[in-house]
């Protein structure tokens, strides 16, 4: 029971409160008084109560529209005072020892997550070394720095201060003048993290440069732009990375991302196939092409599904190519699936590439297409695969053809039959 001198609970339907413009300025003027006083965060936190209650009132009090006359709403005046002592409120905060904290684990998450150029690791080093100084003097603490520029090391060597500055547990009234002091070396710090040279701050020829990509030419090169003949001197010692490396940083030269992509087609070293499958997987018939030239199995992946490519027979040729080139066996069925393709010059390459690969389980397909497609090209290319594959069933399965009608036939199956020939011959001999 309620003794009368309780006061009564508001219930959700209570009357917006009894508040007018003129008061919530008044309020606004003592949150003002409050601000121009304060020392310390606790005055700050009375000011900030303030502003909240004011804040509240004026979102729920129902004040009165403004005449037609009236230039500004007051209400909009109000708001617009609250948001700006709000400001004055924030500026006047702190510093924290907590901020300093956060402004050195950002940086070393920008030291261990940027790639640096060695001078950039130089200059971090130097920027560390100091910092460690710097904020062990506020603190009366010795850091101690690392040996190296590594910059996962300058990043752990950070760790001393921040554990420190904590430790100290710094009150942001009692110790203002040593959480100023953080402050300064520390924003002085971050410049210097900032002014440390990044990769991405060299152009593409200073990259070129610092990787060594210039050293295998002199002065008096004679091709231009100087990159092509640094190319060819790397293709001729095969090496792959520096062509990558290449291919990396002018890639948007059209020049020279074709003389790249043909010194790897002529090196076909299996180092390549990473980047040259990426670019198959976008359809570059080049990159396609030198899957095969590679010739690995890891490259089957990049191209078997380009053999049934609707609508471009180049593509599938390609790859039909490339597969053929490299010679597993594991491709045989998605290849001999294309000897009935509708295109003649799909078809044809696919039966050549089936005897590149020499499994024998293509005799029969190959047989088949020798006795019944409708281009002569296509059946030539058959023979050719059954010599290719180079069993006695091959062999007498395209030497059936020695008298074909057509010359490119007949000139396979011959060659089937002249080998039937030489093999009888050795094996009576």
């Amino acid at each position: 029971m309620s003794d009368g001198d309780e006061e009564p609970e508001e219930s959700a339907d209570a009357p917006a409160p009894d508040v007018d413009v003129e008061t919530l300025q008044e309020r606004l003027d003592d949150a003002e008084a409050i601000l121009e006083d304060a020392e310390t965060e606790a005055d700050l936190d009375d000011a900030e109560a303030v502003l909240d209650g004011v804040e509240s009132d004026l979102e729920a009090a129902d004040l009165p529209e403004p005449d037609e006359d009236d230039e500004e709403d007051p209400a909009d005046e109000v708001e617009s005072r609250l948001s700006a002592l709000r400001d004055d409120l924030e500026a006047q905060r702190g510093p924290y020892a907590e901020d300093v904290v956060t402004d050195v684990e950002d940086a070393q998450s920008t030291i261990t997550s940027t790639q640096w150029t060695e001078k950039g690791e130089d200059q971090l080093q130097d920027a560390v070394d100091d910092y460690l100084d710097e904020a062990g003097d506020v603190l009366d603490e010795t850091f101690t720095g690392a040996e190296t520029a590594d910059p996962e090391a300058l990043a752990s060597d950070l760790d001393q201060v921040a554990e420190a500055i904590e430790a100290a547990d710094l009150d942001p009234d009692e110790d203002t003048e040593t959480i100023e002091a953080l402050v300064e070396v520390t924003d002085g710090f971050l410049a210097g993290v900032e002014d440390a040279q990044e990769w991405d701050d060299l152009s593409v020829r200073q990259k070129l440069r610092a990787e060594g990509f210039y050293d295998v030419i002199n002065q008096k090169h004679k091709d231009y732009p100087p990159e092509w003949t640094a190319l060819k001197q790397w293709e001729q010692r095969a090496n792959v990375e520096m062509v990558l490396l290449c291919l990396e940083h002018l890639g948007d030269s059209d020049f020279m991302e074709r003389h790249c992509m043909e010194s790897l087609k002529r090196i076909g070293s299996a180092d390549a196939l990473d980047e040259v499958g990426e670019r198959a997987a976008r359809r570059d018939l080049l990159a396609v092409e030198i899957v095969g030239r590679i010739g690995s199995e890891d490259g089957i992946e990049h191209v078997v599904d380009f053999v049934d490519a609707d609508g471009n027979p180049e593509l599938r040729k390609t790859a039909l190519k490339s597969l053929g080139e490299i010679g597993s066996e594991d491709a045989t069925q998605e290849v001999a699936d294309q000897l009935v393709a509708d295109n003649d010059s799909v078809r044809s390459r696919a039966a050549r590439s089936l005897g590149l690969i020499g499994d024998t389980r293509a005799i029969d397909p190959l047989t088949d297409v020798l006795a019944d497609d409708d281009s002569h090209t296509v059946r030539a290319s058959a023979a050719w695969a059954l010599v290719q594959i180079g069993t006695e069933r091959a062999l007498e399965a395209a030497a059936e053809y020695a008298d074909d009608r057509s010359f490119l036939v007949e000139k396979e199956a011959q060659r089937a039959a002249d080998a039937l020939d030489s093999d009888a011959a050795e094996a009576a001999a």
